[in-house]
């Protein structure tokens, strides 16, 4: 690289382009980043209501153990710090009185506990049991493979070892099945409706059995934990680590479109003026940046097959402000709905809630926050509300019959309601751009995986990093394109790839200090 540093122009701070610029940065780039919004973590975040907080972003992360190699990237890219340690709850999840003695049935993330507790639940599912603990015992051993690309230069390789691609052997024997197998089919072979609703609504119920019990195994095997300060914090830690590395973030900055000329991507348009960049990476949902920002300059065929094919997930997002102290409730409750309920045109036969009660920070003394993710596709039924003028009349309605319900399964609640609050796929795309408020891509059975390219193969020096790049979306992909497609910007400009981690930094510290 030359003496003068090349400019990277990163759209949205979202944890994709945080990731790639903490990376870049790092290589030695001048890297400025351009968020639409007052604060970074894009979809990764949660908001405040008069002393009350909502966690809308994360409940668990994968990659949050040290064994993990994914905890390297978290710990690289400044995520995971001192200041928010990883706590991994006992239980997944419960269903209130779903033993036959009227106690409360738990997910246990220990998996000899949870074979033992379902079995008392349900001797008749003991095969099923059975069957759902040996498939958890075999993907423990799989995790998320982090790799370099080709034709990079660096000097901190990672790859997974043989000794950890051995031990994911005997999980390939049962990929395919689980694989071409739904979610809902898998969990349809225990004859307990308490043990179905325990299980159910974990991910989508569009997604693969493969997707669910990856997702369980990572419990069991004790990953997925929950930060300490949640989304706000992670996301805020990685930026103060891009901007201590020189980086540049300007908020409340709204990127209007890519400058293209003659096949080259040399800037981005921001009122109306063109600012000069040698690449532009776009961090945020391609689907949604081919509409609004590459508009009519932008056209590859793997964009035709991304916008056909990939199956999105969407939530109505549901948070409450209680004044009532709710510590003897689950952290996670699955409340099943008796004859089920419409909400935002979708029906729904249980509902998940999040209870924070037992959370510093969530909210104020003998108060309670509590969250709900109603997922589903609800996004062309909100946006017609929107077109018809009834939007506003119709979350209320929601929110009505969502807390009528939520007082049956919790009575305490019953007139000390605080705070409302609704968040809509619309209010998803407003805030972040995501596609229809899409935050991220589901795995349905029968379909392969799928990677879309870093870059654009017609256009020099566009770049992309986001949830849409490989599949199902999440966390993990976001902080994996980040750092994938700032290896192929490094390899592009023929620099060496750098990342001083965390821990490396923190040795080094000390030993000046012992100096």
């Amino acid at each position: 690289m030359s003496e003068e540093r090349k400019k990277i122009a990163v759209i949205g701070a979202g944890i994709s382009g945080l990731a790639a610029g903490v990376y870049l940065a790092n290589s030695g780039f001048d890297v400025t980043i351009y968020e639409q919004h007052i604060l970074p973590g894009g979809l990764s975040t949660g908001w405040s209501r008069k002393g009350y907080f909502f966690e809308g972003g994360m409940h668990w992360l994968t990659g949050s153990h040290p064994s993990q190699d994914l905890y390297r990237v978290w710990r690289q890219v400044g995520a995971l710090q001192e200041n928010n340690p990883v706590v991994n709850r006992p239980v997944i999840t419960s269903v209130l009185g779903g033993m036959p003695d009227g106690s409360d049935l738990h997910l246990y993330r220990d998996l000899n506990k949870l074979r033992e507790h379902l079995k008392e639940c349900s001797p008749e599912d003991f095969r099923a049991i059975k069957k759902l603990c040996r498939d958890a015992k075999k993907f423990e051993a799989v995790q998320q493979p982090i790799g370099d690309i080709a034709g990079l230069k660096t000097d901190m390789r990672m790859c997974p070892s043989l000794g950890s691609l051995i031990a994911m052997l005997p999980a390939g024997l049962s990929y395919t099945k689980l694989r071409n197998q739904s979610y809902s089919d898998y969990l349809s072979m225990f004859r307990n409706k308490d043990i179905r609703t325990l299980m159910n609504y974990i991910i989508s119920t569009e997604e693969n059995a493969l997707a669910f019990i990856y997702t369980l195994s990572a419990f069991t095997k004790g990953d997925s934990g929950f930060p300490t300060g949640g989304s706000m914090l992670m996301a805020q830690n990685m930026a103060d680590r891009f901007t201590s590395l020189g980086g540049k973030i300007l908020y409340k900055t709204k990127v209007q479109g890519v400058h293209i000329q003659d096949s080259v991507a040399d800037g981005v348009i921001i009122d109306g003026q063109i600012q000069k960049a040698d690449g532009v990476l776009i961090a945020f949902d391609t689907l949604s940046a081919v509409n609004n920002v590459l508009k009519d300059n932008f056209s590859e065929p793997w964009v035709k097959k991304m916008q056909r094919n990939v199956v999105r997930e969407h939530c109505m997002f549901i948070g409450l402000g209680v004044k009532a102290e709710l510590s003897r409730y689950p952290f996670s409750m699955a409340l099943p709905i008796e004859g089920g309920l419409e909400m935002g045109g979708i029906k729904y036969n249980a509902m998940r809630v999040y209870n924070y009660g037992n959370e510093k920070g969530y909210s104020p003394e003998g108060s309670s926050t509590l969250t709900c993710l109603l997922l589903g596709d609800s996004y062309e039924w909100w946006r017609q509300k929107k077109e018809d003028g009834t939007y506003a009349q119709e979350k209320q309605k929601l929110l009505d019959v969502f807390c009528a319900e939520l007082e049956k399964h919790i009575p305490e609640i019953k007139g000390k309601i605080e705070v409302r609050d609704l968040a809509t796929p619309c209010t998803y795309e407003r805030y972040t751009s995501c596609y229809n408020g899409s935050w991220m891509s589901l795995w349905p059975p029968r379909t392969g995986a799928f990677k879309f390219p870093a870059k654009a193969k017609t256009v020099r020096g566009l770049y992309f990093a986001n949830q849409r790049n490989k599949m199902p979306g999440g966390l993990p992909m976001c902080v994996w394109s980040g750092r994938n497609t700032a290896q192929v910007i490094c390899r592009d400009f023929k620099t060496r790839f750098r990342c001083k981690s965390l821990d490396s930094m923190s040795s080094e510290s000390k030993d000046g200090q012992n100096e």
